[in-house]
Formats: structure tokens, C-alpha cells, sequence
């Protein structure tokens, strides 16, 4: 429920600091009480701006509220270190997040869920859903709990043992390699074209693989993911395969 109201609320002035003010407000109430004073003084400090994936946040979240405690029992806290930490974990914890369940969990669960709706099989959108939301769940649920027991001294203990760099970075090969399959087992692109050189036909698709098999399901992703890069909009994208498609197609090109 938190992370519906961080993300229902996402502005471009603060992010999700709205809602993650809001979502931590039901526990900064019962830890201050009648103290009304620190209240909104936490409320206040949670609104600043702050964005990260959704994932980790319960993390952070775990540990803000365990240091609102100490806030609350000790007036000698310094209430600013709060703040430090949430802007000192966000950006390590999105990287994180955004390696594992953008660029592995949502990729391979999206593979597995089209091969079977290739095949004609409703259970492709059930796989992609059960999949991708799982990791997600637990990341979420037994990330607050961890946050709130062990603080920033447990990622301190991975970034200072390397851990957290060698998991990141095998992450992002794991997508690469799965984005690369994908291509070559998805994308189906050949062309029938043919060359008669005095008497000896050329085929076009057998050269294509004589270079590289999958070559030109290869080059099509790459000529997307460029026009992409340059922000040529998704919608004219779509129009620019259609038409090509369609024309290869009555010249026997494609």
C-alpha cells in the first residue's frame, strides 16, 4: 500500500517525497505521539525530494523509521543525519534495483511469459505477473524488516566487501545476455531475395547467415534501440516497421 501512494504521487518538484511522507505517517505518528512539534518537523523532512526504485525503498523506509525512534527518545539526536542517509541510499539502492528488476527479473519474466502466449497459451500474461511480482513482494515486505533490524550498517558491510558492485555488475550481464537471446529467438526477420550471377543463384538469407546467423533480426533491434536512443517516438517507431514491413513484403524483400 506505501509504495501505491509513493508512485501515485510522483511530481517532477519532489519525486516521491509526498509519498513517502505519507506512506511513513501512520508510524510517525505513534512513535511522537503527543509531540506534535517533532511530528511535523519528520513529516517535513520526508517531504524533500527523493526518488528511487520502488523495490529497495521499503529498505530505506525501515531504517528512516528506526532512526525516527532515536530521534523521539533522545532530544540530543541530531534529526539532520535522517536525511543524510535517505539521500546517501537512494542512489546506490536505485542502481541496485533498477539492474535487477528492470534489467533481469521484468526481461527474462517478460521471455518466459511471450514464449508461451506465442504458442497460443493464456498462461503467458499469468507467468509474466507471478514472475516479475514475486521477487518483487518479498524484496519489498522483508526489505523493511531488514531496514528497520540492521540500518545502513549492513550495506556499509556489502559496499566496503566489494559485494555490492560484483552483484550489480552481474546483474547487468545476466540482462545483456538475456536481451540477446531474446533476439535471437524471437525476432524472426529473413528475406527471399536472390541473385543469379551467370547461372549461380545467391541467396541473400544464406550469406546473411554465413556472416552471422540471426544477422538481420540483430541489425533491426540495433536500428530501434538507436532511434530510440536519438528520442524518435515509440508511436512513429511502430509506423516505420509497419510500412517497411509491408513494403519488403510486395517486393519481395522481406
Amino acid at each position: 500500500m506505501a509504495l501505491v501512494c509513493i508512485m501515485g504521487s510522483m511530481n517532477y518538484e519532489r519525486m516521491q517525497g509526498l509519498g513517502y511522507a505519507w506512506s511513513l505517517f501512520p508510524c510517525l505518528k505513534k512513535i511522537y505521539k503527543d509531540n506534535k512539534t517533532k511530528l511535523c518537523d519528520a513529516l517535513s523532512r520526508h517531504m524533500a525530494a527523493f526518488n528511487c526504485a520502488t523495490a529497495p525503498i521499503p529498505f530505506i523506509m525501515g531504517i528512516t523509521l528506526a532512526m525516527e525512534e532515536q530521534n523521539a527518545d533522545n532530544d540530543e539526536f541530531d534529526a539532520s543525519a535522517i536525511s543524510t542517509i535517505k539521500v546517501a541510499l537512494m542512489g546506490p539502492l536505485a542502481g541496485i534495483g533498477d539492474a535487477f528488476f528492470w534489467g533481469v527479473f521484468r526481461v527474462v519474466s517478460a521471455g518466459i511469459g511471450v514464449s508461451f502466449a506465442l504458442s497460443g497459451s493464456p498462461l503467458g500474461a499469468l507467468f509474466f505477473l507471478i514472475l516479475y511480482n514475486t521477487p518483487n513482494i518479498l524484496c519489498r515486505y522483508f526489505g523493511l524488516f531488514l531496514g528497520y533490524r540492521e540500518g545502513s550498517s549492513l550495506l556499509e558491510k556489502w559496499t566496503a566487501s566489494g559485494l555490492l558492485d560484483r552483484v550489480t555488475n552481474s546483474a547487468g550481464i545476466l540482462g545483456v545476455m538475456v536481451i540477446g537471446s531474446m533476439i535471437a529467438t524471437m525476432v524472426n526477420i529473413t528475406t527471399p531475395m536472390e541473385l543469379n550471377l551467370q547461372g549461380a543463384v545467391v541467396n541473400f538469407q544464406s550469406v546473411c547467415d554465413q556472416i552471422m546467423p540471426k544477422l538481420l533480426p540483430l541489425v533491426t533491434t540495433g536500428a530501434i534501440y538507436g532511434a530510440l536512443k536519438k528520442n524518435v517516438k515509440t508511436g512513429m517507431i511502430m509506423l516505420a516497421i509497419l510500412a517497411i514491413g509491408f513494403v519488403g513484403s510486395a517486393i519481395g524483400l522481406l
